[in-house]
């Protein structure tokens, strides 16, 4: 082991005293078979020994006499005078300093794809592994998969592997040791510069370029500003439709009309360029009016009766004592007479309930009081 250099003499009071935990820059002096020894200015010596060193024996190969390494304290003083040094704890805690750097800086890194789940991405980010949600995921890179099968979406996301992503980083925790990414950050720039030449309310010609479970996301704009938007499930028509894959294609092309643009993002509206159905409901229907409807779905909270094309009502499950009650009273695709309890076209809305005196089916709704037993005749 090479000589240890005399530590110079300086007034201590100068220097704050170290800590346990401090992250301290020394210049090796000395290097032992499992050993590595740093000059530490006036408060001594330290050393990077024991599990400490075998730990990081490959970093610290390469270390010669003359090089700076960072370490931190784990002890002041041990029994040979020395202040123990960790290398890996020093490394970890110089890495989620400069992750820290990064997030307030909003600046963008290239990563590479290391595996995959059905939630996302893992890369690599300074040695620490990184989560890309699928959330967060570039417009271009979003698994557009119909039905949102989740088998699909894994295999979408496993062609990625190996492939180098510009994210930043969205968020991190160093207690857990948790890093989320996000690919939006560059896309978002460049759409709140394109969508500053939109404005809610504006029709625009689109193309659908994917169908997901909640909606449709639709290109438009010129071909070398092109943006995606979302139509979500709800803006879809007027009707209430549970698949939207059976309304919309990938390549139709179509009209829609802006409804909001916020976060970057442009909301779209099909339903609002039709003429809205629910406008002449209340010149047909009041409440208490009895109307035919067929049933088209059943709900924990209720079932959805189809009045007349696009209008649908619900008779909700407190009309019924039990869910097995509205069951047993209402199938899907039968139609029954109901009595209307609240009509509010505004608000697309339309209570019902069984019409008891025509159905012939009685649910258990609410407690009544039982007729008194008749006394048979003396």
């Amino acid at each position: 082991m090479q000589t240890l250099q005399e530590k110079p003499i300086e007034k201590m009071e100068l220097f704050r005293p170290f800590r346990i935990g401090d992250i301290v820059e020394g210049q090796v002096i000395g290097i032992g078979r499992s050993s590595v020894y740093l000059n530490l200015g006036p408060q001594g010596t330290g050393i990077i020994f024991g599990r400490e060193f075998k730990e990081e024996k490959e970093q610290l190969k390469g270390v010669k006499v003359g090089d700076s390494v960072a370490a931190k304290i784990v002890e002041i003083e041990n029994e040979e005078g020395y202040v123990e040094l960790s290398l890996r704890e020093a490394g970890r805690e110089l890495t989620w300093e400069k992750l820290k750097e990064q997030k307030a800086t909003e600046g963008l890194l290239k990563v590479k794809v290391v595996g995959a789940n059905k939630g996302g991405l893992l890369a690599d980010v300074f040695g620490v592994q990184a989560f890309l949600p699928v959330s967060q995921l570039s417009q271009e890179h979003y698994p557009k998969v119909e039905d949102g099968d989740a088998s699909k979406i894994l295999t979408a996301l496993q062609a990625f592997m190996g492939e180098e992503l510009e994210v930043e980083i969205f968020d991190l925790d160093p207690k857990e040791g948790k890093i989320i990414l996000s690919e939006r950050s560059k896309e978002r720039r460049k759409l709140k510069e394109v969508l500053s030449q939109y404005k809610s309310g504006d029709v625009i010609d689109g193309e659908v370029t994917g169908v997901v479970d909640f909606g449709a996301f639709i290109k438009f704009g010129p071909k070398e500003q092109e943006i995606e938007g979302l139509i979500h499930i709800s803006e879809i028509d007027w009707q209430i439709i549970d698949n939207p894959s059976l309304f919309l294609k990938i390549g139709d092309k179509l009209k829609a009309q802006i409804i909001d643009i916020s976060n970057g993002r442009a909301s779209l509206s099909l339903k609002v360029l039709k003429e809205d159905p629910w406008k002449e409901t209340a010149k047909k229907y009041k409440k208490g009016d009895i109307v035919e409807g067929r049933v088209t779905k059943l709900n924990p909270f209720g079932t959805f009766v189809e009045i007349e094309p696009k209008i649908q009502g619900l008779c909700h499950i407190s009309e019924f004592k039990t869910r097995k009650a509205m069951e047993d009273a209402l199938q899907v695709g039968v139609t029954n007479k109901f009595e209307i309890l609240e009509i509010n076209p505004e608000e697309h809305r339309m209570s019902l309930k069984i019409a008891l005196q025509v159905s012939g089916k009685v649910p258990e709704s609410k407690e009544t009081t039982p007729a008194p037993e008749e006394k048979p005749a003396e």
